[in-house]
């Protein structure tokens, strides 16, 4: 029995190596290297934490309205859920993210003698309409809803392990919560059936193509060299512009400025700028999925950094908010803590993969007092911003747009050419949002009307445009 123990050890060697041997022949995919599972999970619980963020929203803009019209910030908010969720894989990724374009113009040759990819203006793939290549066999028969997509390069991409299928479905996040944003500057008077109609018009002639511009590799404004790390101009700065084309041209509220306008339940507000922190981290580090080959892999080094510098601005700007509004009004507040720490975190969002912990301190403090100034001079302006979407977005999203040009460390240093390229970015996608949305808001104004009768605004909108309320106390 003791002779055989070595002719036993012998053969359990022996079968390990050919399990060894056949499970290299036979693995999975990932297991050859064509996936990196470590960043498909991250990817999958960014895209978790990214719609998260819309019951955030909900609860952060339902608690600043008056009880009256909870239900229907709650219902403004959610509904872009549905509606986006259908344009993004009818057709609206395929706008923003295919690789051939409907719209492109010849980019020339670059350093090293070789063709430049076309500039392009617009996407359109006849294989992603319903996301139909994504239900395809390819030739080899693996499915195509596992094929991978490759890193952020403009020339030599490299796979980054990640399927395009959820690159797909973690863009269609963003594409939900960015109208979401917008309705909270024309809370309280704004018809349900009106915003559902802006919504998906408004997602396919501003959203889209901004996108393209700004995040596909063949767009404009990416071949120019803008930096936009997790959506400054794509986002905030889109939502704020078109914030303020609206409020332009619609009535204020009923009784603005002279009557009070108090928020029902601070607490609420609270959770959700709790809720939408916990998001913006799948928010921030998440954008890792479009960092170039140099960077990978996606859950790596930049998703690090991106976490940190999130962390570090958000933390910042709510003090530097609260300590702002002490100095201002005498008493710090617990909606100013809220609002300071919402406007670190879209001013660090398009920086947040670009610049350092120090950067990101800076940019914290500078957009929570920014932001704050903004917010105190809207009674100057004259118009009716109900939850001060212009002033946190709008003016965030270009100051970290443009710092980021100032502090970004990587994948270029900050300097004066580069604050130029981000300064282009930024007036040409916010001047295209303004416009288009202010064409779109007075056709469906003058159509169908955009806010309610000021008698159902008096009663309160939960009643008259869903039939329902929020509180039945006895």
């Amino acid at each position: 029995m003791v002779r055989m123990i070595p002719l036993l050890m012998a053969l359990f060697v022996g079968l390990s190596w050919c399990g060894e041997v056949l499970a290299q022949e036979t693995s999975a995919p990932h297991l050859k290297g064509t996936y990196d599972t470590g960043s498909i999970a991250w990817i999958l619980v960014s895209a978790a934490l990214v719609f998260f963020m819309m019951p955030g929203l909900a609860l952060f803009y339902g608690g600043m309205v008056r009880a009256k019209n909870v239900l229907n910030m709650f219902m403004l908010v959610m509904v872009c859920i549905p509606l986006i969720a259908v344009e993004w894989v009818a057709y609206g990724y395929n706008m923003a993210f295919a690789v051939p374009s409907a719209i492109a113009v010849d980019a020339g040759k670059g350093p090293d003698g070789n063709d430049l990819p076309k500039h392009s203006y617009l996407g359109w793939d006849p294989g992603l309409v319903f996301m139909k290549s994504f239900a395809e066999l390819g030739v080899d028969g693996a499915n195509s809803y596992e094929r991978i997509v490759t890193s952020g390069d403009t020339v030599e991409a490299a796979a980054n392990g990640v399927p395009e299928l959820l690159f797909a479905i973690y863009q269609m996040m963003f594409a939900i919560i960015t109208p979401a944003l917008i309705v909270g500057a024309i809370a309280e008077r704004v018809k349900f059936s009106a915003w559902c109609l802006f919504t998906v018009l408004w997602a396919t002639i501003v959203y889209n193509p901004v996108c393209h511009w700004v995040w596909n590799v063949n767009g404009w404004l990416f071949q120019k060299g803008v930096l936009d790390f997790a959506g400054g101009t794509v986002v905030h700065v889109l939502a704020g512009v078109s914030a303020l084309a609206l409020l332009l041209i619609l009535p204020k509220r009923r009784g603005y400025p002279g009557s009070q306008f108090v928020p029902h339940s601070v607490g609420w507000t609270l959770i959700g700028a709790a809720m939408l922190m916990v998001g913006w981290f799948g928010f921030n580090s998440g954008s890792a999925i479009a960092v170039g080959k140099d960077f990978l892999p996606v859950a790596g080094g930049v998703a690090v950094l991106a976490f940190a510098t999130t962390a570090i601005a958000g933390s910042a700007a709510s003090g530097a908010w609260l300590f702002a509004e002490w100095l201002k009004v005498g008493k710090p507040t617990a909606l100013g803590f809220a609002s300071g720490m919402v406007a670190g975190l879209v001013a660090i969002t398009p920086c947040a993969g670009h610049v350092s912990p120090l950067g990101a301190l800076i940019i914290g403090i500078l957009g929570g007092v920014v932001c704050f100034l903004a917010v105190q001079a809207k009674p100057l302006l004259g118009y009716d911003d109900s939850l001060d979407v212009v002033g946190v977005h709008g003016v965030g999203g270009a100051l970290g747009a443009l710092l980021v040009g100032v502090f970004c460390i990587r994948p270029v240093a900050g300097s004066v050419d580069q604050l130029m390229i981000q300064l282009q970015g930024l007036l040409w996608s916010g001047g295209y949002a303004f416009v288009c949305t202010l064409v779109l808001g007075l056709l469906i104004d003058k159509t169908i009307g955009f806010t309610v009768h000021p008698n159902a605004e008096a009663e309160g909108l939960d009643i008259n445009e869903h039939g329902e309320s929020a509180y039945h106390l006895n």
